[in-house]
């Protein structure tokens, strides 16, 4: 008997493709939570994005679920304990997107120091206010990475490539491996906030995060530091954020993830010195593609019982 599983948020045909040559696949982009929960029991695995919950409700209710595969990295729309007392075998794909995530931020960057969506604004009003625009270059300057993992060692990479300077903050990699990834490593957070230039974020929500950039961090911050957050919505406290961009201590933001998505009307995304996206990091072609191959080839797995490359729970 064929294994049926579920797709929530949809999923590329490569990915696709694969899962159909051992298992019976119904793609139900877009489902509601109400109507998971009534069907997710006829399933023996869900591959879902950022937008499904896998409550420990819905849990509850798969009977049959032996595998749930998260189609990116961020796994914090997922209850762990809950799947791991089910034993319900949780995965990722977390290499897919590391060069899409790490583009973005640096565009992000590039964005912010030169001023681009306020000139190009400015432009599409039918101003020429080519003296008012004045930014700044970023070769030179000093990058602080907050998470060294894939995705901000490639940041750091790449701003290497530009000129940039790179320092690194993570508590859970050994100073010698921050160094070994290319960043200058930072044994205390605040440390890093006084020395960067530009800060970006990249590491997950959990308890401890949530809200790790607050009032106070900002302040430790340099006059007119920029800050980029592609990583989770909710690690940046973002009143904070606004009352540092009012003041004007913080001189810009470039942000693609938020509290809650999609944020609705928000003076935070409307501040005319914030970038803003529509968590689009790892909306490229190239790693939704990889995405898709990897979360199904990784789900297969877990199926069978083989080796997994990327086991969460």
């Amino acid at each position: 008997m064929r294994w049926k599983i579920l797709l929530t948020d949809g999923l590329k045909a490569e990915g696709q493709a694969i899962l159909s040559r051992e298992a019976e696949v119904a793609d139900r982009n877009g489902i509601s939570a109400e109507e998971l929960q009534e069907t997710i029991g006829e399933y023996d695995a869900v591959i879902v994005r950022s937008r499904t919950k896998i409550t420990a409700a819905v849990l509850e209710a798969a009977a049959n679920l032996k595998v749930v595969g998260r189609a990116g990295v961020g796994v914090d729309n997922i209850d762990l304990e809950a799947a791991k007392a089910r034993g319900v075998t949780v995965v990722n794909a977390p290499q897919a997107s590391t060069n899409a995530v790490a583009e973005l931020a640096l565009g992000m960057m590039f964005a912010l120091a030169r001023r681009l969506a306020e000139a190009d604004a400015s432009m599409k009003r039918g101003e020429w206010r080519k003296k008012q625009l004045t930014g700044t270059e970023l070769h030179g300057k000093t990058l602080g990475v907050v998470g060294m993992g894939r995705i901000g060692s490639r940041v750091g990479e790449l701003a290497k490539a530009i000129g940039m300077s790179v320092i690194g903050y993570d508590p859970l990699i050994p100073a010698e491996e921050i160094a070994r990834r290319g960043a200058e490593p930072i044994a205390e957070l605040d440390d890093l906030y006084a020395q960067a230039d530009v800060i970006t974020l990249h590491v997950p929500l959990t308890p401890q995060t949530r809200g790790m950039v607050n009032a106070e961090a900002f302040a430790k911050m340099k006059q007119g530091a920029l800050i980029i957050c592609a990583a989770r919505g909710g690690v940046i406290d973002e009143t904070a954020l606004y009352e540092a961009l009012e003041s004007g201590h913080i001189g810009g933001a470039g942000l693609d993830v938020y509290a809650t998505e999609p944020p609705g009307a928000s003076p935070l995304v409307s501040h005319p010195r914030v970038v803003a996206t529509p968590h689009i990091g790892a909306q490229t072609k190239e790693a939704q593609t990889r995405v898709a191959v990897d979360i199904a080839t990784e789900v297969l797995a877990a199926l069978k019982g083989e080796d997994l490359r990327w086991r969460v729970v």
